[in-house]
């Protein structure tokens, strides 16, 4: 797919997730079949760009191009101080969040609550393509901001005009947070009226849905965040289907095992040890989630304290499913544990 001068591998993109679309986790989703992924959403507050949270979300040292930088705020100059700052560290694209509908990003005005005010969502579009006019702006926006004032169609249309580059639009409104289903009649309306690329994002969690969506909407790709979380080889398994219209075979424990394992030694590494383990946990959740067993190992995992436990504890848990056979799609119960 040729997208704002790059070529990519497909239109499969990695939805930026706070905490989860870390360096480590933007290079196995695009080793395993993702054609672009998006950072953590950076802040435009200059006072915090030598924070270590910070300095970590602006890493992308050895990651696939695209380097794509999501930036967040309510400000027009900071926003586009932001956008020069993460362009100089080597951004190629930079993302401006309309779309996250978190409460502490609403509350300072950020995120999907711009959509409330789109003189001010303008202004900001204005600012941060005229500070960086070598590099490509994009924008993710949901519906939005309730059902009563799906807006995202006029947004759409301003945006085109201020010099946004392409859209990625989450199925829901702010309101709706993750609730229900995501609809997509919105996304649809949006790609007939610019020429932009659109990105349908929301509810793609399987091959099918995102052939389904492709095909409804009319979208140039799709955007996935939630449902790769413990599924990074779904990128695989959706480029292969819509490439052949057959499914991949699905990973085995041993394969699981393998991926999640070289995950963590990123994670350990990015993060250093102490922290690496924190985060790990979360991960391993996803990860092991619906198998067989997972529940009471979930629960022992969250009590391992050292690099050590964890890696002796995965090799345990997924050479047990090995041995007896046990497939990762054979779920029990405990998938809402």
């Amino acid at each position: 797919m040729d997208y704002l001068g790059f070529r990519l591998r497909n239109n499969l993109f990695v939805a930026p997730m706070a905490g989860v679309t870390d360096r480590p986790f933007r290079q196995l989703c695009k080793r395993l079949g993702a054609g672009l992924a998006v950072s953590e959403m950076v802040t435009s507050n200059s006072l915090l760009y030598g924070s270590a949270k910070t300095l970590r979300r602006a890493d992308h040292r050895g990651e696939v191009e695209p380097i794509v930088v999501q930036i967040a705020g309510a400000d027009p100059e900071m926003m586009a101080q932001a956008a020069r700052h993460n362009v100089e560290r080597g951004a190629q694209i930079i993302d401006i969040n309309m779309g996250c509908p978190a409460k502490k990003v609403c509350n300072v005005y950020a995120g999907s609550a711009l959509m409330q005010d789109e003189a001010l969502a303008a202004r900001i579009l204005e600012a941060v393509v005229r500070a960086v006019p070598d590099t490509p702006v994009t924008l993710k926006m949901r519906t939005g901001w309730n059902r009563a004032n799906k807006n995202a169609p006029r947004l759409a249309r301003i945006a085109e005009s201020c010099g946004i580059r392409a859209l990625a639009i989450h199925g829901r409104t702010r309101a709706d947070q993750y609730m229900g289903e995501a609809e997509y009649d919105t996304i649809a309306l949006v790609k007939t009226l610019v020429s932009i690329p659109v990105i349908a994002n929301g509810d793609i969690t399987t091959p099918e849905k995102a052939r389904a969506v492709l095909d409804y909407t009319g979208a140039d790709g799709v955007m996935i965040g939630r449902a790769a979380q413990g599924r990074p080889w779904l990128f695989r398994e959706i480029e292969h289907y819509l490439a052949t219209g057959k499914h991949l075979p699905p990973p085995s424990p041993l394969e699981i095992r393998a991926l999640l394992l070289e995950h963590l030694e990123d994670l350990y590494a990015f993060y250093g040890e102490a922290t690496g383990v924190k985060i790990a946990r979360k991960h391993i959740s996803w990860y092991t989630k619906g198998l067989v067993g997972s529940a009471a190992f979930r629960q022992r995992m969250n009590r391992l304290e050292t690099v050590a436990e964890q890696r002796e504890a995965i090799d345990e848990f997924f050479g047990e499913l090995a041995s007896r056979g046990i497939e990762p799609l054979e779920t029990t119960d405990e998938v809402c544990a």
